[in-house]
């Protein structure tokens, strides 16, 4: 009876839970799901623009492409007295753009300087813990700077008035009727402004005066003038406003200044001189014309002795001085008593334009020394990589505290102590910059890209030129944007910080790296270890070229590149333009083989697996692993080819001796596993050293990666016995971490070790 009862509960039980597992369905296997092409080789459709008739896919100008122009005509006046500019210009604009324009926009950059400027209000503040009782005044109890433009009237060609809206630090000037394709406006624009002191904290530093004890000024003159926005195919209207940083996107035009100044004043600016015998003495004319044909060191036009001489002056008469200028983008201008010029020729194929520096006393003898030479070598080295410097001159103008850059004259920093002592950090800083600035009348004063939207487009090219020019003008010169290693702390830095090189000007958290260092780096990479030097030149060639007296897009520099090499490069371009990443790329692991004529208990499983007998066909060599469970300790003796019969007799039968003689002879066999832990691509450079001592690099294009992106794999046969392996050993592309780089592990000395050795 109880063995009845618990029999029928079992059952039961078994019952219920059947029902129960009815009720509950098996777990299905969810799908994964899809996902878009995310592999890093895939092509840049999806970044770039469309390729049309103003641009085309290779990167050239399009059969439509078209760009506007504006002529200037100035009138400058400089009250030195009173620190102040005043000014008129007659603007002629030339509209061939396809499209009729209804109204104009004129850059304002000087109302960065207002005292209503939105500028300092757009910068994050923290309060001061302490603070000098000089910088307290000027931040909390000084008024703001009366600085900005003051229109005082916007005139058509017949003198009446035309109707005008300033927003911040743009200006539309709006037409009776809209200006069609092939037609030309005349408008004249009268202003005055105030002269800020660029060294006490000014909004736009790039221009203004330096203050020198004994009362005198010396003025760098830029961004003085309400100038002509960019009109293009690609946006329109450039109108986004100058916050201090995105520089300038202008148009190509001529123009006729005239500027007058204290008379006991000396200028240069952009443009030829035309009335060199009203401002300067036979004595330095004859000076000037022995320059234009000394081609190995400066000639001294305007001595120390002649500038010191005028310094106490302080003269109420006045002088003009008239500058024409062709082709040219902008204009800026450098005056003051205090100066001294040399001046030297430069020997290019086409042209033989004059190196120049203008300089006080206060910055020999290191200018005298080097200014004008660096000047020649920048002009130079930058013709060779890009296109003969086509203007008359390039001008270095030493202003403390500056690095600006305008069509044939830049401002420079770098100056002795007031000892005289000049240290290699001035010595070089002075150096860079002027090479730097110089350059920039290649990029981007005649490669003409828009600042205001991509800064790495003139700073990031110009930059890598620098580089270059550097180094050949002193072997030894400490560069410190181009090589890989340099930008590694920036790539791997707190990616909360960090931004793709393809952000706008303003919204760049460090500036320096992203819009310098990082591109300028990046075409190094490209020139040494990716494309190699003669097809990335003849292709930054093509591009210079191209493009210019004309305005290139990102596109067209990428195009242009991969055109005109015939190397695909955007896997380069997405990732180190347009992200983040960075480079890791180490050994994860290495299997050294040894040659058997015994097949392996794992081989022969292997070809019964595919129904196949070792014995059938040709003589077989086997490949095992150390780590495989039945190896032979005798294989580690090395491998010999006369110690296999039947290699010895296939290479007797079908090759000659002297063929025989040309075979390599590998006795080690090394499988290493290399892994990526960045997500950037790069080539795999390894290099191989020996036990004897020796060495051999070998390098695999980045393509390697194209169908894993973690993990590649490589055989290695070699004659020497291997001891050590390392990826990267020379640091090319700028690998974040060198401590997976080698094989055997532990071969890199930790930062202790290294500090217990000093």
């Amino acid at each position: 009876m109880k063995k009845s009862i618990v029999l029928s509960a079992f059952l039961s039980l078994v019952m219920s839970f059947g029902a129960v597992a009815q009720e509950v369905k098996p777990e299905e296997k969810k799908r994964e799901l899809g996902h878009y092409n995310e592999n890093k080789f895939r092509q840049m459709y999806d970044e770039m623009a469309t390729p049309n008739m103003f641009r085309t896919a290779s990167g050239a100008p399009g059969p439509a492409y078209y760009q506007q122009k504006a002529d200037y005509k100035m009138n400058l006046e400089l009250d030195d007295k009173n620190k102040k500019l005043y000014g008129s210009e007659t603007i002629t604009y030339y509209n061939n753009a396809p499209e009729a324009l209804e109204y104009l926009w004129v850059q304002l950059e000087q109302n960065i300087e207002r005292p209503d400027s939105k500028t300092p209000l757009v910068e994050n503040q923290n309060m001061d813990k302490s603070i000098t009782v000089t910088n307290f005044t000027k931040k909390y109890m000084d008024k703001p700077f009366e600085g900005g433009f003051n229109i005082e009237y916007v005139k058509d060609a017949k003198g009446n008035p035309m109707k005008y809206t300033i927003n911040q630090t743009m200006m539309r000037i709006d037409l009776p009727k809209p200006l069609k394709n092939g037609e030309k406006i005349s408008f004249s624009i009268k202003w005055w402004y105030n002269i800020v002191n660029y060294m006490e904290g000014a909004h736009n530093g790039r221009s203004g005066y330096e203050q020198f004890p004994d009362g005198n000024r010396l003025y760098v003159m830029a961004q003085f003038f309400p100038r002509m926005a960019v009109y293009n195919d690609v946006e329109g209207w450039q109108n986004m406003q100058f916050w201090g940083r995105g520089e300038f996107a202008l148009v190509f035009g001529d123009y006729d200044v005239n500027i007058t100044v204290p008379a006991d004043h000396v200028m240069e600016a952009t443009g030829v001189l035309q009335n060199r015998n009203d401002v300067f003495t036979a004595e330095q004319i004859k000076r000037w014309e022995l320059a234009e044909k000394t081609f190995d060191k400066p000639v001294v036009i305007v001595t120390q002795e002649e500038a010191v001489a005028k310094e106490s002056s302080f003269s109420d008469k006045k002088k003009t001085w008239k500058f024409k200028a062709q082709n040219v983008r902008d204009f800026g201008f450098s005056t003051s008593r205090k100066f001294i010029i040399d001046a030297m020729a430069v020997d290019l194929p086409t042209n033989k334009p004059l190196a120049i520096s203008i300089y006080p006393k206060e910055a020999n003898p290191l200018w005298g020394d080097l200014s004008t030479k660096a000047v020649a070598h920048t002009l130079k080295t930058y013709s060779h990589f890009t296109f003969d410097y086509p203007y008359p001159k390039a001008v270095s103008v030493s202003a403390e505290d500056q690095g600006m850059e305008y069509p044939m004259i830049c401002w420079n920093y770098g100056r002795p102590d007031e000892k005289g002592f000049v240290s290699d950090r001035i010595k070089y800083g002075m150096l860079g910059v002027i090479i730097h600035e110089v350059g920039h009348n290649f990029f981007p004063m005649i490669v003409n890209s828009d600042e205001r939207q991509w800064s790495w487009m003139d700073e990031g090219l110009n930059t890598f030129l620098e580089y270059l020019t550097e180094t050949s003008f002193d072997p030894n010169f400490p560069a410190t944007r181009g090589p890989a290693k340099n930008i590694v702390p920036y790539m791997k830095g707190n990616q909360k910080y960090l931004e793709p090189i393809m952000s706008n000007s303003e919204n760049i958290y460090n500036f320096g790296a992203n819009a310098y260092g990082k591109p300028a780096t990046g075409l190094n990479i490209l020139r040494e270890t990716i494309m190699g030097r003669e097809l990335f030149d003849y292709a930054f060639k093509t591009y210079a070229n191209r493009w210019k007296f004309k305005h290139p897009t990102p596109e067209d520099f990428f195009r242009t590149m991969e055109d005109a090499s015939a190397v695909d490069l955007d896997w380069f371009w997405r990732g180190w333009f347009y992200s983040t990443d960075y480079t890791d790329i180490g050994v994860k692991s290495v299997k050294q083989y040894f040659v058997s004529t015994e097949a392996s208990k794992e081989t022969q499983a292997m070809f019964n697996r595919r129904g196949r007998k070792i014995s059938d066909g040709e003589p077989m060599l086997y490949l095992v692993a150390e780590d495989t469970p039945d190896f032979n300790p005798e294989l580690k003796k090395g491998f010999d080819v006369k110690n296999v019969q039947a290699l010895s007799d296939y290479l007797n039968k079908n090759y000659s001796v002297e063929e025989k003689n040309a075979l390599k002879s590998p006795k080690y066999f090394y499988e290493v596993e290399f892994e990526k832990p960045g997500g950037l691509i790069m080539p795999i450079i390894v290099e191989l050293q020996f036990e004897d001592g020796t060495s051999e690099t070998h390098k695999f294009p980045a393509q390697i990666w194209r169908k894993n992106n973690d993990i590649a794999k490589r055989v290695f046969a070699t004659e020497k016995k291997v001891v050590k392996i390392q990826v990267d050993p020379k640091l090319e592309t700028a690998d974040v971490d060198v401590e997976n780089n080698y094989w055997p592990k532990g071969e890199t000395e930790s930062k202790f070790d290294t500090l217990e050795k000093k």
